[in-house]
């Protein structure tokens, strides 16, 4: 065990805490995070949590980030306060992060750090936690719950709070399970004692705000389905969607819906075409490979006018790729996919209170203009945790389009699925409705529903499905823009998803080094909004970051009349999540600062 030397070290103050943990897969990692998050959420502060595994279940490097903040963040910082570490790799791994006065919580069970490893003024704490657990424990596993006893000590949090949380966590797994890891946690408040560490070595803010809830970008979107009427879900296990399947399986049929696991993609969107097609609110999710699978389907929902919401969790591509790493590569096939032309909508949440707003949006949208509709996310945005306010559920409005009952049917006479309207949309009934009767299938057709290839109806059809996204623009339907940071700035970012977070954060940085710029935040990706391509064309540079090597956004917006001269890209796609540094560094090095 190391010592640190108390005197040497006051406890600094702190309002934004940036940490990780690391280890082999199966060490634990998370639940340290996770712990820790619950334990200063208590204390008033806004939590966000990152994670960075591989696609495997147990083994190799698994590490999870924590920041715990006063003011609102959407990202991880670019210093690390607090490392915990189970093996070297992960320490060596956060040298390049270290902030000046970090503190590093080390494993020695296999052997002390190297001497000269960590930077001077970092504080190394070292005690053989993975030894202590097997001597008074019989597993390894309970390091995690060590470390967390030396690392909240650390922090100042009062132990009896980190034994509630606890308590809170592992009270379903059973008492003896508890017990291990409250025995786990006071060896590692023990240490903490060995190591000197007193009251803590930081003192991290607490406010004591109002309540907040913890929620990953997956479970907000799958909540924000539910209570605008949801009650249909399919899917087939692929990282990083199977959150929304699992959350859905566990809370639909409280609300009379079905969530199912499918055999297969194909099967995935076929049953939630067929569930959408008898009227009931329906949603499937996937990533790159299965979105690729399901594009018949996509192209059939299309063709007959059927309302479906299709979750996309991108990642790391083309193919398997790396499963579990951040990605936005998926844009054109979201926005061209499939064959033929028909009319969909992409929409893209930026932050977990979007994820669940956007939910209820696209469910609405769907059966609204009676398409597909895309809810773009990726790795970051749907798996990384972070808390908010908890939601308004009063204040939802749940949109059925033109969806007509018994006696509407009875007073048209005669019921053509597909009238011609001027707005795209036609009335619409459900199976098992009296006089309302239709023919749905892939194929052209007439009002009817009864196949045709006459050209003169071909060219009705195609316009009057066409008229869908003119009239969703026309009237303000679409999830509208947000604008963020000097309205009046010159130069201009723009980013989705995962850029969010570090966009916004990205801001008040160039703020601070008087640099002004404007965030322009498209929440519709496809139809491009006008907003956007004049917010691109009315300043003198615009960054559009992404998380690809195409620049696929910005060809979007190129596509629909943005001036590309007026464009740089900021490009990050080595499957790392984007920082804030990567969005200062190039505005910054234009306005000729280093």
């Amino acid at each position: 065990m190391t010592t640190i030397d108390a005197p040497r070290y006051t406890a600094r103050h702190i309002d934004d805490l940036n940490m990780i943990c690391s280890g082999q897969g199966g060490d634990g990692s998370l639940t340290v995070t996770t712990v820790l998050a619950d334990l200063l959420r208590r204390d008033g502060l806004h939590v966000y949590t990152e994670r960075d595994v591989l696609s495997r279940i147990k083994g190799g490097y698994a590490a999870a980030s924590l920041r715990a903040s006063a003011p609102e963040r959407h990202a991880m910082g670019d210093h690390l306060e607090v490392v915990v570490a189970f093996e070297e790799q992960g320490v060596r791994r956060a040298i390049p992060r270290l902030a000046h006065d970090a503190v590093v919580v080390f494993d020695s069970s296999e052997g002390n750090l190297p001497e000269g490893l960590l930077p001077d003024g970092a504080r190394l704490l070292a005690a053989p936690m993975g030894r202590y657990a097997v001597r008074d424990l019989g597993r390894t596993l309970y390091k995690n719950m060590i470390a967390t006893g030396i690392v909240t000590r650390a922090l100042g949090i009062p132990d009896d709070e980190v034994r509630d949380a606890l308590r809170t966590r592992f009270k379903r797994l059973g008492q003896p399970i508890l017990g291990y890891n409250l025995q786990a946690l006071d060896l590692g408040f023990g240490a903490a004692e060995d190591l000197q560490v007193g009251e803590g070595l930081y003192n991290v803010t607490q406010t004591h705000g109002s309540e907040r809830i913890q929620l990953t970008g997956n479970e907000a979107l799958a909540f924000g389905f539910l209570v605008a009427g949801g009650r249909f879900f399919t899917g087939y296990p692929i990282t990083p969607a199977t959150d929304i399947l699992d959350w859905l399986q566990k809370w639909l049929p409280q609300f009379g819906g079905i969530a199912r696991q499918a055999e297969d993609e194909l099967a995935a969107i076929n049953m939630a075409i067929g569930a959408a097609l008898t009227g009931v609110r329906s949603m499937t999710g996937t990533s790159g490979p299965g979105l690729a699978l399901m594009q018949e389907g996509v192209s059939q929902a299309g063709s007959g006018e059927i309302p479906l919401v299709i979750v996309d969790t991108q990642r790391s591509g083309p193919s398997t790729g790396m499963p579990t790493k951040p990605e936005q590569s998926d844009i054109n096939l979201m926005c061209f996919g499939g064959n033929g032309d028909f009319p969909r909508i992409v929409v893209a949440p930026g932050s977990v209170q979007d994820c669940f707003e956007i939910g209820i949006q696209a469910t609405n949208l769907a059966e609204q203009f009676q398409i597909p509709v895309y809810v773009a996310m990726d790795q970051g945005t749907c798996q990384n945790l972070a808390t908010i306010e908890p939601f308004d559920l009063d204040s939802i409005e749940i949109d059925r389009g033109k969806r007509l009952t018994q006696e509407q049917v009875d007073a048209l006479g005669r019921y053509d699925r597909y009238a011609i309207t001027s707005d795209g949309v036609s009335p619409y009934t459900v199976p098992g409705t009296a006089h309302g009767m239709s023919l749905v299938t892939g194929n052209e057709r007439y009002p009817d529903g009864t196949v045709t290839t006459n050209p003169g109806n071909r060219r009705v059809m195609v316009a009057k499905r066409d008229r869908k996204l003119e009239t969703a623009v026309r009237g303000g339907h679409l999830p509208s823009s947000v604008l963020w940071g000097d309205a009046e700035a010159e130069i201009g970012v723009i980013g989705v998803g995962g850029a969010f977070g570090p966009i916004l954060e990205a801001l008040e940085r160039l703020e601070a080094r008087g640099i002004a710029v404007a965030y322009h935040q498209p929440r519709t990706i496809w139809p491009v909004p006008r907003d956007t391509v004049e917010f691109i064309n009315s300043r003198r540079r615009v960054f559009v970051a992404e998380l690809n090597s195409a620049a696929q956004l910005a060809k979007l917006f190129i596509r629909e009349g943005a001036d590309p001269a007026k464009i740089q890209h900021v490009l990050r796609f080595d499957g790392e999540p984007m920082r804030p540094n990567d969005i200062v560094g190039p505005i910054a090095s234009y306005c000729g600062q280093q």
